[in-house]
C-alpha cells in the first residue's frame, strides 16, 4: 500500500527541527562555558590586584624609570636625578637617598621625584640611589606603596678635557686665548662667590661653546701639538705651570685639587703672572737655542748639545726642575766621574737641562746631553724657562 506524501513531509520537518534544537543547545552550552572561563580569569586578576592593594593599603605603586639609568657610566654630574612612578605621589612621601650623600633638595611633582644638587656631583664617582618601600617608603597620593625597595647605581663622567683647555687659555697658561660665543653665559657666572665655583663645576661637565685663537708668532712645530679636547704636551706643560704658580706639587695631571684651584682662579680672574714660554734647541749646525715668550722671540743664542756617544734626545719636554746654581754630577763616557759647577739650570728631560757651562766656543756638539749656553745667554734664558715651559729638541 502506498505511503501518504503529506506524512513524509511532516516527518522531515520534525527531524530538521530536532537537529536545529540540538545544535542551538550545543552552541549555547559552549558560549556559557566560555563566558564562565573568562569570568574566572577576570576574577583571578581582580583578586591579584586586590591582594596587591591589600598589601600596600591601596593600589600598588611601582617605579617606571630612573634618570640617569641604572649602569650609566658617564652621567653629567650637574644634571638632576629623577625617579618616575606609576601613580601621583603624596606630597609628604618619604624620598629616596643618595650615597655618597650630596647636598640638595628632592621635589615631588605629580608622579615624579627630582633631586637637584646644590653643587654638581664629584667627577668619576659611583653613586648609589635607594628608593625605600613598605610603610616607611615612597607613598602615592592614594596611599599605595612599593612592594620592594629599589637600589640602582650610576657613575658620573670625568671633567671635560675641552673645559680644561678653555680654563687654562682664559688664565694665560696656553699659547692661545679662548673666548665664549656671544650670549653672556660664561660672563654671568663669573661674578665671584660660591655660585661662581658651582657654575664652573657645571661647565666642567658640559663646556660652553667658544673659540680658541693662537697668539701670533709661535712656530708651526708648537701648533702641531695642539689638541684642545685630548691629552697633549701643551696642556700638560700648562697644568705644571699652573701647579707651580699655585704652590702645588708638580704632576701635569688635572687632579681634583687642580680642578678646584682652576675654578677658584677663574672666578677671580687670576691670570698667569709668568706668561707663556716655548723654547727650541736646534741641533742643526750651527746649534742654537731660541725662546719665544708671549708670542714673540725674546732671545736666540748659540748652544751646544750632546756628543754622538751621549746625544741629546729629540722631542718636546716640559721643564720640571730648576736651580740657579748647582754642582752637576755624573759619569763621563770613559767611566770617570765629574762634578761641575753650573748656573741657571732648567731640567726638561731626565738629566738633560738648559744651563750655563764654560766653553771656548758654542754652536756644535760638546755636552753629554745638556743644552749648554754662554753665561749671559743662560742668565737671560733662565727667568723665561719656568716650570711647565716646553723645550723642543730637533735636528
Amino acid at each position: 500500500m502506498a505511503r501518504n506524501p503529506r506524512a513524509k513531509i511532516i516527518a522531515l520537518v520534525v527531524a530538521i527541527a530536532l537537529v536545529a534544537v540540538a545544535a542551538g543547545t550545543y552552541a549555547l552550552t559552549r558560549s556559557v562555558a566560555r563566558q564562565s572561563a573568562l569570568t574566572t580569569t577576570a576574577r583571578l586578576r581582580a583578586d591579584h590586584a586586590a591582594a596587591s592593594g591589600s598589601r600596600s593599603g591601596s593600589r600598588a605603586l611601582s617605579v617606571l624609570s630612573v634618570t640617569p639609568a641604572a649602569g650609566t657610566r658617564h652621567a653629567n654630574g650637574a644634571e638632576p636625578v629623577e625617579v618616575k612612578f606609576s601613580a601621583p605621589l603624596a606630597a609628604s612621601s618619604p624620598t629616596p637617598t643618595l650615597s655618597p650623600a650630596v647636598a640638595g633638595q628632592w621635589n615631588i611633582t605629580g608622579d615624579a621625584m627630582t633631586f637637584t644638587p646644590d653643587a654638581p656631583f664629584s667627577p668619576s664617582r659611583k653613586v648609589t640611589l635607594r628608593v625605600p618601600a613598605g610603610a616607611a617608603g615612597v607613598r602615592s597620593a592614594a596611599g599605595g606603596t612599593l612592594a620592594a625597595p629599589l637600589v640602582t647605581h650610576f657613575s658620573t663622567a670625568a671633567y671635560s678635557k675641552l673645559r680644561l683647555s678653555e680654563l687654562l687659555a682664559q688664565l694665560g697658561y696656553l699659547p692661545l686665548t679662548w673666548a665664549p660665543d656671544l650670549g653672556g653665559k660664561v660672563q654671568s657666572w663669573q661674578n665671584g662667590g660660591q655660585g661662581a665655583a658651582v657654575s664652573q663645576a657645571a661647565m666642567a661637565y658640559s663646556p660652553p661653546a667658544g673659540r680658541f685663537t693662537w697668539d701670533p708668532g709661535y712656530p708651526a712645530m708648537l701648533r702641531s701639538k695642539w689638541r684642545p679636547a685630548a691629552p697633549n704636551l701643551i696642556v700638560r706643560g700648562a697644568v705644571m705651570a699652573f701647579e707651580s704658580q699655585h704652590g702645588m706639587q708638580l704632576g701635569g695631571v688635572a687632579s681634583p685639587q687642580v680642578w678646584q684651584a682652576l675654578f677658584a682662579a677663574a672666578s677671580r680672574s687670576q691670570i698667569n703672572p709668568a706668561g707663556y714660554t716655548y723654547a727650541v734647541a736646534s741641533q742643526l749646525s750651527p746649534e742654537s737655542l731660541t725662546i719665544w715668550h708671549d708670542g714673540r722671540v725674546v732671545m736666540r743664542s748659540p748652544a751646544n748639545t750632546g756628543i754622538p756617544v751621549s746625544p741629546t734626545a729629540n722631542g718636546t719636554f716640559p721643564v720640571y726642575l730648576r736651580y740657579q746654581f748647582q754642582i752637576m754630577r755624573g759619569t763621563n763616557p770613559d767611566g770617570s766621574t765629574y762634578a761641575d759647577p753650573v748656573s741657571y739650570v732648567a731640567y726638561f728631560n731626565g738629566g738633560d737641562a738648559v744651563h750655563y757651562f764654560p766653553r771656548g766656543s758654542y754652536g756644535f756638539q760638546q755636552s753629554l746631553g745638556c743644552v749648554e749656553l754662554p753665561y749671559a745667554a743662560a742668565q737671560q734664558a733662565w727667568p723665561y724657562l719656568t716650570y711647565g715651559s716646553l723645550v723642543t729638541v730637533t735636528g
